[in-house]
Formats: C-alpha cells, sequence, structure tokens
C-alpha cells in the first residue's frame, strides 16, 4: 500500500471494518490505538505509511463530504473509508471492500472492486 490508495469499506454495524482497519494500521507501522471515527469522522494514524480513517455513517450532505478534505488526504495517505457505499469514487487506486457477517464471530471480506 501507498499513499494515495483509496479503500471503501462497505458492510452492515458490526460486521469488522474497524477491526479490519485496525489490522491495517499495525500492518502500516502504526503503534496508535484505532478507534471508530464515528464522531470525529476522520482521524488520522501515523506510521511507516500514514493512514487515514474516515467515517460516513453520519454524512448528511455533499458539502460535509467536501470539507472532509478527501482529495488532500489521499495526497499524504492511505485512506480507509466506512461506509464508503456512500460514496462515488471512480479513481483507478479505489478498492471496495464488502464486509459480510456470517456467524456470531465470522466475517467474510470480498473485493467488489479492484
Amino acid at each position: 500500500m501507498t499513499a494515495g490508495d483509496l479503500l471503501l469499506l462497505e458492510g452492515e454495524l458490526g460486521s469488522g471494518k474497524t477491526t479490519f482497519v485496525r489490522g491495517l494500521a499495525r500492518g502500516l507501522g502504526s503503534v496508535d490505538a484505532v478507534q471508530s471515527p464515528t464522531f470525529t469522522l476522520v482521524r488520522i494514524y501515523k506510521g511507516r505509511i500514514p493512514l487515514a480513517h474516515v467515517d460516513l455513517f453520519r454524512l448528511q450532505s455533499a458539502t460535509e463530504l467536501a470539507d472532509l478534505g478527501l482529495e488532500e488526504l489521499l495526497d499524504q495517505a492511505v485512506v480507509a473509508v466506512e461506509w464508503g457505499d456512500r460514496l462515488a469514487a471512480d479513481d483507478a487506486r479505489a478498492r471496495r471492500l464488502k464486509f459480510d457477517v456470517t456467524g456470531p464471530d465470522e466475517r467474510r471480506i470480498r473485493i467488489l472492486r479492484s
């Protein structure tokens, strides 16, 4: 992964999106405690490669999305977007990942677009 990579994470509440981002952060060299960005909307984690963790769950308008500065984040970090189905991204760097609950303690991740 490199700065500019965009991961759009889709799936219901509790499907493992934030848990996935925790593992991603560790893989990128971060030692920070990864938290859900639901109320902060964007959290940045420092590491070998910076990670921007974005949550679109509470966004109400395109204006709010523009205010997040997604393009600027992509210039400097890997960007993982929870509720990524709310974002139309035609960028070749975008990957859509679908998280499915398959059992009480089981999840499946599918790549929808690569």
